[in-house]
């Protein structure tokens, strides 16, 4: 398995970069959409992406779920900034099934929920938990809210000492 925070990216303005800036650090991956019944999750997000020391959030903007994630890379940062105050890091939209799914899903999908269910990105929101190391030890599915108390203690769990 390739460490994740090895795999190249790009941020959403289109520099290059990696997860590897956040090594030491517990880290979680969400595929995020503007246009989704799930988009305030944002808030939710930026709050625990502020409220602990050692950790971040990332989003990946992606489209393949009912189109609800359409806007430019431009548009999508707009957006988050704006309506939801979003601080942490963006990465350019990807695919996160299919034939041309990103390598860093590639290998996140192979984690399981905590109902031993793997494979594909169901919808829109999916977060997956790294640990400082950047190994994947939890994935919660998208209709679990970011301060949900599993979520909390996974993070808190694997914050760095």
């Amino acid at each position: 398995m390739t460490n994740v925070q090895d795999i190249p990216l790009h941020t959403l303005s289109g520099e290059p970069t990696s997860l590897a800036a956040l090594r030491g650090q517990a880290v979680m991956i969400v595929n995020v959409a503007s246009r989704c019944g799930l988009t305030p999750q944002y808030s939710g997000l930026e709050r625990i992406h502020e409220r602990f020391d050692g950790f971040s959030v990332v989003g990946f903007p992606c489209n393949q779920f009912g189109g609800q994630e359409p806007g430019t890379a431009e548009e999508i940062q707009t957006f988050c900034s704006t309506t939801y105050g979003v601080t942490f890091p963006m990465m350019e939209k990807v695919d996160v099934n299919g034939p041309d799914r990103h390598p860093v899903y590639t290998e996140l999908v192979n984690t399981a929920d905590s109902d031993g269910n793997a494979g594909d990105i169901q919808w829109n929101f999916e977060k997956f938990l790294l640990d400082p190391s950047g190994k994947v030890v939890a994935r919660f599915r998208p209709t679990t809210t970011p301060e949900d108390d599993a979520v909390i203690a996974a993070i808190e769990a694997v914050l760095p000492a």
